[in-house]
Order: structure tokens, then sequence, then C-alpha cells
């Protein structure tokens, strides 16, 4: 498996893939096919909230 730099592009896809989102949830396509910026607005929206909600529980 190929590393990827923390914050990158590859990175955003992995984290998000890692945590169930395979798809955009809006437009239901393939995360590779957006821009960094985008990836790292659904990374804070789904996983970061995610980590945040269950430390706390």
């Amino acid at each position: 498996m190929c590393k990827v730099h923390k914050y990158s592009k590859g990175w955003f896809v992995k984290q998000l893939r890692d945590h169930g989102v395979l798809v955009h949830p809006q437009y239901k396509s393939h995360l590779g096919n957006y821009k960094e910026s985008e990836l790292r607005n659904l990374y804070y929206r789904y996983v970061e909230k995610d980590t945040l909600d269950s430390e706390q529980k």
C-alpha cells in the first residue's frame, strides 16, 4: 500500500473511506472526482464530528 502525505487529497479520501463514506453524500459520485477543499469539508463534517461526538459520551 502506498503512503500518502497527511492532509493531501489522497489522505482525505482514505480517511473518509475508512469511516464509511465511499461516495459523496449529496451527489453520490466517486470521491476522487472532487478537489482537496471539498474533501476537507467532508472530512470535518463527517469524520471529525463523529470523533468529537464519541469523545463527549
